[in-house]
């Protein structure tokens, strides 16, 4: 299967069903009370996470995920029928990332994840909700809610306990396949892996995710090689498994050491601060032993673990001291949202539910997640909607803000698309 860890995405939930005007006809009662029914809500496009996914090459060739609009109201104060909402399933690891903001507003980091990406619209009212006892046969109901609308980028960072780093032909994937259930490609050339692999590693009565990742080389944090497209996999690792190859075959394992963990100081995240066991690989070799005593007089202060993984030898402590750094270890947050040792002071300032923007030219426009809302909700095509919208608009201030900016009688005011024309001394809009 291709592996995909990144894509871009358009996103559309359904809209709200508009809710209608139907009043009640009966043979000795032809003027009888309102029975319209409200509209359904529309579709939300929800990301939940499958574990039996770890790529996100099913949306790769998806250029939009819609939902279905919510079924307009019946007469007999009956209900339109609401959609399902429209369920993506992402691995286990996923980050969705809102392109117009750049905000993270998802990381399914759980085998529980869920989240609602894109919000279906809410169906409109009836009539009926609108009966007052001076209008008890109100010819007025409300229109969908619109439903979100983002262009999202859908980006996998694997979520494994432990990642296998080291430069190409180190003996990663042997390692892997060794102690776990998965059975990555293994062969005696540089980058045999060019995929992340996880297996799952059992330890006495616990047990922990590895991952075996591209090998690196020398430039990657500047995107050189696989670069960044391997290194952003390290990000959520709480443990860092540095293999060395000590036969010194394709590198001078040394000078890997001080090269691997340049690169991971130099990529944004603080790799460098991940807690690390080192591995001295194959040590049946010739001059293994003549490279490790060089490796202990350069770093005498590191620990490290003797392995001939091809056998299976030597691993076994190292498993141990894995699972137990791990019940000390805690998870690295991708996103750090407040410094634990900084007190956070915050500015609460009132939310403009509006914003009035002179254009030139006797050209107004109102903008505003309130009035927007408002606005697609009400059927201008209807007298007593309209009248109403206008009303609101009135007691929300509009028209005071528009005089501050300079709006005159006969000046064009725009809401979306939509234009109206403002009447100053009637303190009214003429609607077009």
């Amino acid at each position: 299967m291709q592996f995909i860890d990144k894509v871009k995405i358009k996103l559309k939930a359904g809209n709200g069903g508009n809710g209608i005007v139907a009043f009640r006809h009966e043979k000795y009662n032809p003027y009888g009370g309102p029975m319209g029914g409200d509209g359904g809500d529309g579709a939300s496009i929800v990301f939940k996470v499958d574990t039996n996914k770890n790529t996100l090459l099913d949306l790769r060739y998806s250029k939009m995920i819609k939902g279905e609009n919510g079924e307009d109201g019946k007469s007999n104060n009956m209900y339109g029928r609401s959609s399902e909402d429209v369920i993506v399933k992402v691995p286990l690891g996923t980050i969705v990332k809102d392109l117009k903001t750049g905000e993270i507003i998802a990381d399914l980091n759980s085998i529980d994840s869920q989240e609602v990406i894109c919000k279906g619209g809410k169906g409109g009212k009836g009539n009926r909700h609108f009966a007052t006892s001076r209008n008890s046969a109100p010819e007025k109901a409300q229109l969908g809610e619109s439903g979100e609308e983002k262009e999202v980028e859908v980006e996998l960072k694997l979520l494994a306990d432990v990642g296998l780093v080291g430069l190409p032909s180190v003996g990663k994937s042997t390692i892997l396949s060794v102690v776990s259930n998965a059975k990555p490609e293994i062969a005696d050339y540089p980058f045999t892996t060019l995929v992340p692999q996880l297996g799952l590693v059992k330890v006495g009565d616990s047990s922990f995710v590895m991952a075996d990742l591209p090998g690196l080389i020398e430039g990657a944090s500047d995107g050189k090689g696989l670069g960044h497209e391997f290194l952003k996999h390290i990000e959520r690792c709480r443990i860092i498994l540095h293999v060395l190859d000590m036969s010194g075959t394709y590198h001078d394992p040394v000078d890997d050491y001080r090269i691997i963990n340049e690169e991971l100081k130099l990529y944004p995240g603080s790799l460098d601060k991940r807690p690390q066991i080192v591995i001295a690989n194959k040590m049946d070799s010739d001059d293994a032993l003549i490279n490790l005593k060089r490796f202990k007089e350069k770093y005498p202060d590191v620990e490290i673990f003797e392995t001939v993984s091809i056998i299976n030898e030597g691993l076994k402590p190292v498993l141990y001291k894995i699972a137990e750094m791990l019940k000390e270890v805690p998870a690295f947050p991708l996103y750090d949202l407040q410094k634990s040792n900084e007190k956070a002071y915050y500015t609460f300032t009132p939310k403009r539910e509006f914003e009035v923007f002179n254009e030139g030219n006797g050209i107004f426009r109102i903008e505003g997640e309130k009035i927007i809302r408002l606005f697609e909700r009400t059927n201008l095509k209807n007298e007593d909607s309209a009248l109403s919208f206008g009303r609101i608009l009135s007691k929300m201030k509009v028209d005071d803000a528009l005089k501050e900016k300079g709006c005159k009688n006969g000046d064009r005011v725009f809401i979306k698309d939509y234009s109206f024309e403002f009447v100053d001394d009637e303190d009214d809009y003429d609607l077009e």
